[in-house]
């Protein structure tokens, strides 16, 4: 079987989840930059495999699968990589937690959409920071409540590692990149020290992947 192709951008959070799920899965793969600064994602090779031209995109069993969070359950499904909870309710709870970060805190945050909302309204790089550290605490500050729950454990759902604290991780690196002040966030930063101790989220930083 070939191994698995991941075209990815370091810095992107889609990337990064997608990083530690196949981590967790304990997949090998091979890394294919995708460069977003040169613009490589609107190139014809990019926009053929994902032509949404976006990242990332894993070529794997013969498909090309977008969108981070589709992807990272096609492995929960083929991979028997344990993600999220076997019970009906602790996995609407998981996806919940998980889209308020996908779905709800990054697509105002993704910078071609906040460059096209500066360049309408005429601002500035100060206000590019303003813009991203108001979206990002607004809805880091609503999963912090929703993490106040019984089944939160070291982890956003229970003891072990899911699909929420793969989305969680990734916009932490974001939030801090932008300056926001994530101190008053006390279960947040409890699940972010357990993921810190987990191989599979430290393999899949930005840091440790930036080519």
């Amino acid at each position: 079987m070939d191994k698995p192709v991941l075209y990815d951008y370091w810095r992107s959070s889609a990337s990064y989840r997608v990083r530690i799920a196949l981590n967790l899965a304990g997949i090998d793969y091979t890394q294919v930059v995708v460069n977003l600064l040169k613009g490589e994602h609107k190139a014809a090779d990019n926009l053929e495999r994902n032509p949404q031209g976006l990242v990332p995109t894993l070529e794997i069993d013969g498909l090309m699968l977008t969108q981070s969070l589709a992807i990272i359950e096609y492995l929960v499904e083929t991979r028997g990589v344990s993600l999220l909870p076997d019970d009906s309710a602790g996995r609407a709870r998981v996806r919940a937690l998980a889209h308020a970060i996908a779905m709800d805190i990054h697509p105002v945050c993704n910078l071609s959409v906040v460059g096209h909302v500066l360049e309408l309204a005429g601002g500035d790089d100060a206000m590019r920071v303003v813009w991203m550290q108001k979206f990002i605490s607004q809805g880091l500050a609503a999963f912090e409540a929703l993490l106040d729950h019984p089944a939160t454990g070291y982890f956003c759902h229970g003891d072990a590692p899911g699909l929420a604290d793969i989305c969680l991780i990734p916009q932490i690196y974001n939030a801090e990149r932008w300056g926001a002040d994530l101190s008053a966030f006390k279960r947040i930063q409890a699940i972010r020290a357990a993921c810190d101790q987990v191989p599979g989220f430290a393999r899949a930083h930005p840091d440790n992947n930036n080519y």
